[in-house]
Parts: structure tokens; C-alpha cells; sequence
């Protein structure tokens, strides 16, 4: 799941990991302790910043697809560098672009307490979104509704069924 901080990537991620039976991660378990200082300070990442915590998703992912289990990753991925790179980990890997718009994810970020990131930053993570293009291949889906409704569009569109039995998942992955 991707999106900008507040589009819902983690809940909704993390939901459709449940239902599945699958292995979740938040990928801001994958930045370093560099990055999130930056971050609860507001100030903005940079290319330099991200590459690495990219290139970190990027490789837990390939682990994950080449010992054939399945799993959902929650990550930003605002450019389309940044999704080319993890789209290469394994052709396997299928991308959930969550779209927010700036009122509703700016609403949202102010009821989040307790998480490195602030409100502020909002607007800079808007900054350089490069919003995906169909030669992309990125499933592009509106996180307007519930958790659930949005939850249940991601799954329509990616062709999935909740596993039989609702194998609770969800495990987080160790910060690396």
C-alpha cells in the first residue's frame, strides 16, 4: 500500500494482511533512526534520505516473494523512482496507490497523536507526489471511505479472497 502520510496505507494495509492471512509490514519500521529525528523535527526527507529505506523495503519484499509467501508492505513511494524500485524487487509485486485529498488527509493527520510525524510535513510529502500513470501498472484506489469499504475495493481490484478460516496475520515486521 502506498500514498502520502494519513492516506490510510498502514490501516488498510494492514487490514487486507488480516484478511488474507498474510504477513504485514509498516515501512516506517525500515527507516533509520536518522530519518525519523528528521521527521518528529519536521523537516522534510530528501532523495538521500529515502533511497536507503527504499532500497530496505525493496529487498524484505524480494525476500518474501522469492520464499513464495505473500505479503503487504505499507510505504509512501510519492515519486515514481521510488515505485519503479520497488515494482523491480519481483515481478510478482502488485502496487495500491491510496488517494486522499488534501483536506480530508490534512483532518485526518490532526486527530493522529503519538506518531513521529507531524501535520506540517503534510504539505511537503504533497510537494513531490508524482501521482502514478497508467503505463505504471499501480492500482490507483480513492481512500475516501471506511477502512472496510476501502479495504474491500483493494481486494475487488486485486482479484483476492479472504483466506478460508480468517487466519489472523498481521504480524509486523522487526525493524531491520
Amino acid at each position: 500500500m502506498a500514498g502520502v502520510a494519513g492516506s490510510g496505507k498502514t490501516t488498510e494495509g494492514l487490514l487486507v494482511a488480516r484478511r488474507m492471512g498474510w504477513v504485514f509490514a509498516d515501512g516506517d519500521e525500515f527507516h533509520p533512526e536518522a530519518n525519523l529525528a528528521k521527521m518528529r523535527a519536521g523537516v522534510a526527507l530528501t532523495d538521500d534520505d529515502r533511497w536507503p529505506w527504499l532500497r530496505a523495503i525493496a529487498a524484505w519484499m524480494n525476500e518474501k516473494a522469492q520464499a513464495g509467501e505473500s505479503a503487504v508492505v505499507a510505504c509512501s513511494a510519492l515519486k515514481r523512482s521510488y515505485r519503479d524500485l520497488l515494482l523491480s524487487a519481483n515481478p510478482a509485486v502488485r502496487l495500491v496507490f491510496l488517494v486522499i485529498p488534501h483536506d480530508a488527509d490534512q483532518a485526518r493527520l490532526s486527530h493522529r497523536h503519538g506518531h513521529f510525524f507531524p501535520s506540517q510535513l503534510l504539505d511537503s510529502q504533497f510537494a513531490v507526489l508524482e501521482m502514478p500513470d497508467p503505463s505504471e501498472h499501480v492500482l490507483v484506489v480513492p481512500a475516501i471511505g471506511t477502512t472496510e469499504q476501502t479495504a474491500d475495493e483493494v481486494m475487488r481490484r486485486l482479484g483476492l479472497l479472504p483466506s478460508a478460516g480468517g487466519t489472523p496475520a498481521g504480524e509486523s515486521h522487526p525493524a531491520p
